[in-house]
C-alpha cells in the first residue's frame, strides 16, 4: 500500500493542522485516558494537548511518555495506528529538549530530508 511509503512527520501539537490527512509520529506524556479506552490526551514539550483516537480500545494500562504512529484527522486530532511506551527507569525523558529538535527538523529540511524512496 502506498500508506505504508509515507514518511512519517515527527511533529507537535502546534503542527497538527499542517498535517492533516498525513501520516505522523507524535511524542508525548499520558494526560488523560477517557473512560472507554478509545482515545486519550498527550501533552507535548510544551504543554499542549492532543488527543489519540484508537479504532480498538486499550487492552493495557499506559502511562508516561509513549510514541503514537497515526494520520492526522480533519478534527487536528491523531488517529492512532500503534504506540509504544518509553521506559523512563533511570531518568526522565525530556519532552522540552525532544520539542526543541522537532522544530529544528522542520525549520532545517535540507538537512533531514522526509522523501519517501521513488519506486522503480
Amino acid at each position: 500500500r502506498s500508506s505504508d511509503l509515507e514518511p512519517r512527520h515527527r511533529i507537535s501539537t502546534s503542527m497538527l493542522a499542517q498535517f492533516i490527512g498525513r501520516p505522523v509520529c507524535f511524542v508525548g506524556r499520558v494526560e488523560k485516558i477517557h473512560q472507554s479506552g478509545t482515545s486519550f490526551v498527550l501533552s507535548d514539550g510544551q504543554g499542549k494537548n492532543t488527543t489519540i483516537d484508537l479504532a480498538e480500545p486499550l487492552d493495557e494500562e499506559i502511562s508516561g511518555v509513549i510514541e503514537v504512529v497515526g494520520k492526522v484527522t480533519p478534527k487536528a486530532t491523531i488517529l492512532g495506528m500503534s504506540y509504544v511506551p518509553f521506559r523512563e527507569d533511570g531518568s526522565a525523558f525530556d519532552l522540552t529538549l525532544y520539542d526543541e529538535a522537532v522544530k529544528i527538523i522542520h525549520e532545517f529540511p535540507q538537512c533531514y530530508p522526509f522523501k519517501a524512496a521513488e519506486a522503480d
